[in-house]
């Protein structure tokens, strides 16, 4: 009689994993007037298939952000050097870069997937005369800054507006994300830059667009601010928008669901050299 396997494995087979879902894609019409590459007026975002880091959607946050960023795209791209954390699809980040960003630095948490898919819509989406100011990089918030500083030539370069959009709801990071922020920030040339109405374009700042996808949690994201007011920053709300709800069969009031808003939070002199020094060290 020949041999047979009688192994537990050989006779309960696992059946094979589906494969993982196909990427999806976006798209965003910038709004008139376009300032600048008014060529590059619609853009195509490369979604990932699924992820747990919730880069498979392109949020409202993104597409009001984007629309915000061209609005002021003088006052606060043109020239200037950005910096996304949680970049998901890159969407603020490469209107950033149409808009006249000296640099752009897209980064998100160091999976390959999310970087390889960043560096595919900066590909799809960014002239090829412009596209060497734009840079992907894995970044963990509240971690070291160094990659995220350095320029390829080697110097390091803080940056002049920093993105944030979405990422609020993730209570337990409220802290690493401002530390990340006060690490990375530029300094203000004088204490009048810090007034953002007289003087935009010279003002460094952060800009925090978000929405209440908990309703119940509404005050738990708010706490984001009250935290960074604490730390020295100046919060401001600057903008909030309605769109159709991401997700119309979840609980809670669609009217907050349904709302994108947004925030500038700018950095005082003295407390930002004490905590880059800190950071840094």
């Amino acid at each position: 009689m020949e041999d047979v396997d009688l192994a537990l494995e050989s006779i309960f087979t696992k059946p094979p994993s589906p494969p993982p879902p196909e990427p999806t894609y976006a798209q965003h019409t910038r709004p008139p007037p376009i300032r600048h590459n008014s060529g590059c007026e619609r853009l195509t975002v490369r979604l990932v298939g699924s992820h747990p880091l919730w880069g498979h959607h392109l949020w409202n946050a993104a597409r009001c952000f984007a629309s915000y960023l061209d609005a002021k795209a003088d006052d606060l791209c043109f020239g200037k050097s950005v910096l996304e954390l949680g970049a998901g699809a890159g969407l603020p980040s490469l209107v950033a870069a149409l808009c006249g960003a000296r640099k752009v630095m897209l980064t998100d948490y160091p999976d390959e997937q999310l970087l390889e898919n960043l560096k595919i819509n900066v590909e799809n989406n960014i002239p090829s005369e412009i596209r060497r100011g734009v840079q992907v990089q894995g970044y963990v918030w509240g971690r070291s800054i160094g990659t995220v500083l350095s320029d390829s030539d080697g110097s390091l370069e803080k940056f002049d507006l920093i993105l944030m959009s979405d990422l609020i709801f993730n209570h337990s990071q409220h802290e690493a994300l401002l530390q990340s922020a006060e690490s990375c920030i530029a300094q203000s040339r004088s204490d009048a830059d810090l007034d953002f109405a007289s003087s935009p374009s010279k003002t460094p700042c952060v800009l925090v667009f978000y929405t209440h996808h908990r309703p119940h949690l509404a005050e738990r994201d708010l706490e984001f601010f009250r935290k960074a007011k604490a730390r020295g920053w100046t919060c401001e709300q600057i903008i909030t928008e309605r769109f159709e709800p991401m997700f119309p069969e979840d609980p809670g009031d669609e009217n907050v669901r349904s709302s994108v808003h947004g925030w500038r939070l700018t950095w005082r002199n003295t407390q930002h050299e004490l905590s880059s020094r800190e950071s840094i060290a």
